[in-house]
């Protein structure tokens, strides 16, 4: 039975991010996956602390990082894991905090600094490739998302874990519904009657493509 982690970086566990995620879940569990589904804020640890343990010589830390926290389990399922999906809302432009400290940590000691002289670029510290999917929400229209360069700005968290995991696919979920009711928040910004139409319409096809993205990460590592 291939294992597949799932982590929320959003502090919401039911709205726009944690029900995508669960849908990719779904997608995963249907091709058989056993899923562990992980809340990020629910733990208390740090970014990378730049100790530079996993680069030592002779370093025995196996692709996981060094410090001991809450978090350092979890990134042990995930160097295990068969495939790995993560998710985060957009906050001012980029993903949140708990969700770039996590990927630090993931990345950086699966990371090298030595050079590939046979293939280019930089060698791979993973033996095999763990497909990776993220999948980002944001309030921001996919046409503005594209103006303030968002494609790349999320895109850089998506070849970082491309290049360090051996394959990632980024799923973008544009113009959500932040509120659920609206009256209680002061918030002329954004039209209710459009975000809903928007949540009842576009959203659901969103929650299909995460489906989609959770089995065919699946299905990628039963090939392997």
């Amino acid at each position: 039975m291939k294992k597949v982690v799932i982590l929320n970086g959003s502090p919401r566990k039911n709205f726009n991010t944690a029900k995508l995620l669960k849908s990719a879940q779904q997608g995963a569990e249907s091709v058989g996956a056993q899923v562990e589904y992980y809340n990020l804020y629910d733990y208390n640890f740090k970014g990378c602390m730049s100790c530079f343990a996993c680069q030592r010589k002779g370093s025995t830390t196996e692709g996981v990082c060094a410090l001991r926290d809450d978090i350092r389990p979890i990134l042990e399922k995930c160097i295990s894991a068969d495939a790995i999906i993560l998710g985060s809302p957009v906050y001012f432009s980029y993903p949140t905090g708990v969700f770039r400290s996590f990927v630090e940590r993931l990345l950086f000691a699966n990371h090298t600094y030595m050079v590939d002289r046979e293939n280019g670029g930089l060698k791979r510290r993973l033996s095999r490739t763990i497909p990776t999917g993220v999948i980002f929400t944001m309030n921001c229209p996919q046409e503005l998302a594209k103006d303030i360069n968002y494609p790349i700005l999320l895109g850089e968290s998506v070849n970082n874990l491309q290049h360090i995991m051996g394959y990632c696919e980024g799923l973008y979920s544009y113009d959500t519904k932040q509120f659920a009711d609206f009256s209680k928040y002061n918030c002329d910004l954004f039209d209710e009657e459009h975000k809903t139409k928007v949540q009842e319409t576009q959203f659901p096809k969103d929650l299909e493509s995460a489906y989609n993205l959770g089995k065919k990460l699946t299905e990628m590592a039963i090939e392997e």
